[in-house]
């Protein structure tokens, strides 16, 4: 999927209030951040901010944190929260594999919400439900490991149930088409992506994981 390039980008995020700027002198210091003790959800590749700002809208009791890569797509997101006060929301601009050195044991659940697939064999240590990038994770869980993701994409699907099973993990929910599941998500906050593929009629994978060991 194609999206908006912008000129000045990175002056455009830089002056949302909703950016945190040098993420990394907040490690074991997020609840300082957000002025409180309240859990803290982090979402790896928030994109355009759909999902992450209408779950902290949903969920005031609850701290979200989006990390997205491209400032391109935090444009997106920093522009439909202006005029907003959304209090336990923020975003970085980081790559995800610097979460261990902006977090310690400080986040509660990871979202991974249609994530890019790296189909190809040698990009496979890209996936973010790689072993590589799940040993990254159990530094930051503050206790249980809990993970959510959806995706669009079978391969990824299969292949993210694999890695999290040979990792311990265990499933409360597996979906392999969430909007037309038996039994549904409740309150499911949808991504602008996700919203393009149940109007394609596109199902939409999704698995709730946990590991308490």
């Amino acid at each position: 999927m194609r999206y908006k390039t912008y000129k000045d980008s990175n002056i455009i995020v830089s002056n949302s209030n909703y950016i945190v700027k040098n993420p990394k002198n907040y490690k074991n210091k997020w609840k300082d951040v957000f002025s409180n003790n309240n859990p803290i959800h982090l979402e790896l590749g928030t994109g355009r901010g759909d999902f992450i700002i209408n779950m902290a809208k949903s969920y005031p009791n609850i701290n979200f944190i989006g990390l997205e890569i491209s400032e391109d797509q935090l444009v997106s997101a920093v522009q439909k929260l202006e005029g907003k006060n959304i209090t336990n929301l923020k975003l970085i601009n980081s790559d995800a594999q610097e979460i261990g050195e902006i977090f310690g044991r400080e986040i509660d659940t990871i979202y991974l919400t249609f994530s890019e697939p790296w189909p190809k064999k040698h990009d496979e240590k890209k996936r973010f439900t790689h072993e590589s990038y799940l040993r990254l994770y159990d530094k930051i869980f503050k206790k249980k490991k809990h993970i959510i993701l959806k995706t669009d994409n079978k391969g990824l699907f299969q292949y993210s149930l694999e890695t999290l099973s040979q990792y311990w993990y265990t499933f409360k929910k597996v979906s392999l088409d969430l909007h037309n599941d038996e039994e549904p998500v409740k309150n499911n906050i949808m991504t602008d992506w996700e919203k393009k593929c149940v109007e394609d009629g596109k199902p939409i994978f999704y698995v709730d994981a946990v590991f308490e060991g």
